[in-house]
C-alpha cells in the first residue's frame, strides 16, 4: 500500500481567561532596619489592599526578595543607604474590575506595576478543539492528496502531535502583553476605574499522521 503522510493544523482565536500582572514595592534608607520595615509595611499593605477585591483576584503569588547596600562610591565599603525590594504576581479572572485593581495597586507608596499579560487556561476546552480541528484537518489533507492521484485514503497508520519529544500538541501562539507600566511614589485613594481592552488569544494545534491510500493512477 502506498502511504500519506501529511500535518494537520489549527488555529482558533479566543477570548483570554485569565489577566496576570506583577508588582513590585520598594524601600530605600541609610539605616537598614528602617528600610527592612518600610518594605514589610508596604508589602503587608498591598496584601491587604489585594485582599478587598475577593474573588477577582484569583491567585497573589510572591516572587524576588532583593535587598542590597548601596556604596558610597569612592569611600570604600561604605555604605550610603539600603535598598529593597519584593514582587509580587498577581492574577485576575474578573476582567471588569481589572483596571481598578491595578490603579488601586500603582497608587501606593514607592509601587511599580507591569502588565497585563493575558492568557488562556491550560485547561480550557479550546485546546481539546484546536487539536480535533486539526486531526480533522488532516484527514481533509490526506484525502486531497488521495484524490490528487485518483486513489482513496484506505486507513490511519499514525497520529501523533508534531515534533514528537514535545509534551503537549497544543500551545499559545502569543501572550499579550499591555503597553502599561504604572508607577507611583505617593498612595492616594478615589481611584477611577481603568478600562482594558483584553487581547484575543490565538491557540494553535499541529499533528502528524500517515494513511495507507489505494494505488495512485499516473
Amino acid at each position: 500500500m502506498t502511504t500519506v503522510a501529511v500535518r494537520g493544523e489549527a488555529v482558533r482565536e479566543v477570548d483570554p481567561e485569565l489577566a496576570e500582572f506583577t508588582v513590585v514595592v520598594s524601600a530605600r534608607d541609610r539605616d537598614r532596619d528602617t528600610t527592612l520595615a518600610r518594605l514589610r509595611e508596604r508589602a503587608d499593605g498591598l496584601r491587604q489592599l489585594l485582599e478587598r477585591f475577593g474573588e477577582a483576584v484569583e491567585k497573589r503569588e510572591t516572587g524576588a526578595l532583593h535587598v542590597y547596600p548601596e556604596s558610597g562610591g569612592k569611600r570604600g565599603e561604605r555604605v550610603s543607604a539600603y535598598n529593597g525590594s519584593v514582587s509580587t504576581t498577581v492574577r485576575v479572572r474578573d476582567f471588569a474590575a481589572l483596571g481598578e485593581i491595578m490603579l488601586a495597586v500603582a497608587g501606593q507608596e514607592q509601587t511599580q506595576v507591569r502588565g497585563p499579560v493575558w492568557s488562556v487556561r491550560p485547561d480550557s476546552p479550546v485546546h481539546r478543539e484546536a487539536r480535533r480541528d486539526a486531526v480533522q484537518d488532516a484527514i481533509a489533507r490526506a484525502r486531497e492528496y488521495a484524490e490528487a492521484l485518483g486513489a482513496e485514503v484506505v486507513e490511519l497508520v499514525e497520529l501523533a502531535d508534531a515534533g514528537l519529544g514535545r509534551t503537549e500538541g497544543v500551545r499559545p501562539l502569543a501572550q499579550g502583553y499591555g503597553s502599561g507600566f504604572l508607577k507611583s511614589k505617593a498612595s492616594g485613594g478615589g481611584y477611577a476605574d481603568l478600562e482594558l481592552d483584553p487581547e484575543r488569544q490565538r491557540v494553535s494545534a499541529q499533528v502528524e499522521a500517515r494513511f495507507t491510500i489505494t494505488a495512485p493512477v499516473l
